[in-house]
Parts: structure tokens; sequence; C-alpha cells
């Protein structure tokens, strides 16, 4: 009988290959964490330090560093720095190396809510804490917050972030009550009378074109309240 020894080639060849992928993938598996590696995306990387993304994964997870990499469970370790406030996402994986990387994406705020209670509002119109590590440079919200109020503060404060003025030029927004809401500026003594939310564009486009021919007039300290209640006008009242 004659022997093929090709087949009995490439079943040896096939054999030592199984062997070889079982041998590093079980050496791959008892190589400990060398390194973690956490990385702020974007530029919005202020309210949480790595030093508090460590603590929370010693404290919720325990040690990672020096620890076999078949024990550690990735999709458990982005829940826990999910769970940190001021998280909005978060990406976990393992190099080659050993080195265990973590992206994550912190919240941004848009507003800051002064009332009993004192938190941000975000750009997802969420609640969140204040940090103990930076304040946010943001429009105050002030005067009756409900969550009524606190949906419609966010649509003005996301119409004003599109506009390049207003978001340098609005420090804040003061609630009367539903529907009745006042702008104040930087640099003007005036207060701007919003009404409610509906023709946001309109009402923007009105004042804008009051507030250039007050500027060349230069009569924009004349004015203590400037109203854009009413349809297609702007009212003035002078100090």
């Amino acid at each position: 009988m004659r022997v093929n020894w090709n087949y009995i080639k490439l079943a040896f060849l096939s054999i030592s290959l199984v062997a070889l992928y079982g041998f590093a993938d079980m050496r791959s598996k008892k190589r400990e964490v060398s390194d973690i590696s956490i990385k702020f995306l974007g530029d919005n990387s202020l309210y949480i330090t790595e030093d508090a993304v460590n603590k929370l994964l010693i404290q919720n997870y325990g040690p990672v560093k020096n620890r076999p990499k078949e024990q550690l469970v990735l999709n458990t370790i982005e829940e826990v720095i999910l769970s940190n406030d001021m998280v909005k996402s978060a990406q976990v994986y393992l190099t080659v190396n050993g080195e265990l990387i973590s992206k994550i994406v912190q919240r941004k705020p848009i507003g800051r809510v002064e009332g009993i209670s004192k938190f941000y509002l975000d750009d997802l119109g969420k609640r969140m804490p204040l940090s103990k590590h930076h304040s946010a440079r943001v429009p105050i919200i002030t005067g009756e917050i409900t969550g009524k109020t606190l949906e419609d503060a966010y649509e003005i404060l996301n119409y004003i972030n599109e506009d390049d003025f207003l978001r340098k030029n609005v420090i804040g927004i003061h609630i009367e009550e539903e529907g009745k809401y006042q702008l104040r500026f930087r640099m003007e003594n005036f207060v701007v009378n919003l009404g409610g939310v509906d023709n946001l564009n309109g009402k923007f486009k009105n004042f804008m074109a009051f507030y250039v021919k007050a500027t060349k007039d230069n009569s924009l300290e004349s004015y203590a309240i400037v109203s854009l209640e009413y349809s297609n006008q702007v009212v003035c009242t002078k100090i």
C-alpha cells in the first residue's frame, strides 16, 4: 500500500498550528495587565479626573493593574465607569501588549440651575451634578424651576448655543413662570423679556435688528427692558 506523504504532512501541519494557537492563547490569558491608560476624548475633560476614574475602578471592580487578562470583564469595567454621573460614554479594550485602554467622553453642561437644588443642565437636557474639579462658564438659570420650565430653558439654550453672538453674551435665564422667560446679557444693563419658546427664530431676528440699530445710535444704555413677547415687534422700556 502506497503512503501519501502529502496528506500526512498536511495533517501534521494542521495539528501543529492548532497546538501553537492553543499555546499562544493560553499564554495570552495568563498575561497580566501591564498598565492602565485613561484617555478623555473631546474638549470637555474637566469634570472628572484620571485619579477619580482609577479610584472608581478600585472601589467597584478591584485592582486592575497586574491582574491576569482572563479575569477581566471589559463590559463590567465600562459599566463601572459609566456609573459616574460625569461620564457620557466609555469604551474599554486591551492591547496586545496587555495595556488596558479606557476612552471616556464626559458630559457637557450648557446651563447651571441656581435654586433650592443646584445642578447643571447638560447638552441632552438631563440633570448633571456640579463638579468639585471645575465650574463651567454657562448661563445661570434662576426662578421657577419645574420639569416643564427646564425643558423650555433647554430649548432656549440650544438656540443660544447655535448663535455666536448669543452664546458669548447671554449669561442668564430667569424663569418668572411657565411661558415667561427673561434673558440677561453680559455687557448690557437691560433685560430681555422673551415670553415663551414659540417662534424663537423670529424673536431673536427682531432682537438682533434692534440691537444693531441701538448700537449705532448709542442708545443701548437708555433701555431697562426689551420685550420680544409681541408678534413681529420689539417693545422697549426706557430707564
